[in-house]
């Protein structure tokens, strides 16, 4: 994401010399289960985190919180965002977007999300076709 300036003389008091393992601590404790291999090292006012987190805002609050602690003056960004493989489906004879949303949600009122989320290629929810591919959302 990149490197985020901070004000040095604010925030958050650590341990002189426990930086990273405060930070790293804090957001751990802060952000359990949204951060993995997080690793946090800290050098002359800029902080470098690297690791995965669950999605766009777990990353944004991990900046922060390494951040918003005094002596740290910059916050080097190299986290990585896990997404979810996409999946896949192809129409087969009598499916309707209905049906495949029965399939895969368990609730065939779904039908709308898979339909939204193929616009592009679906004009009309009443007309999928055979061997026709769409994607199927997995944040339904």
């Amino acid at each position: 994401m990149g490197i985020f300036d901070f004000i040095k003389d604010i925030g958050k008091a650590v341990g002189i010399g426990n930086e990273a393992e405060e930070i790293q601590a804090d957001i751990q404790a802060k952000l359990a289960g949204q951060v993995e291999n997080l690793t946090v090292t800290f050098n002359n006012g800029t902080v470098i985190l690297t690791g995965s987190v669950a999605d766009q805002a777990a990353r944004e609050k991990a900046v922060l919180l390494a951040g918003n602690v005094k002596g740290v003056e910059k916050v080097d960004d190299r986290l990585t965002i896990r997404a979810p493989e996409p999946v896949f489906y192809t129409i087969q004879k009598g499916d309707s977007l209905s049906k495949i949303a029965k399939e895969q949600y368990g609730d065939a009122s779904k039908w709308k999300a898979l339909f939204e989320a193929n616009r592009e290629v679906i004009e009309d929810p009443d007309l999928i076709y055979p061997g026709q591919r769409i994607r199927i959302p997995q944040d339904v």
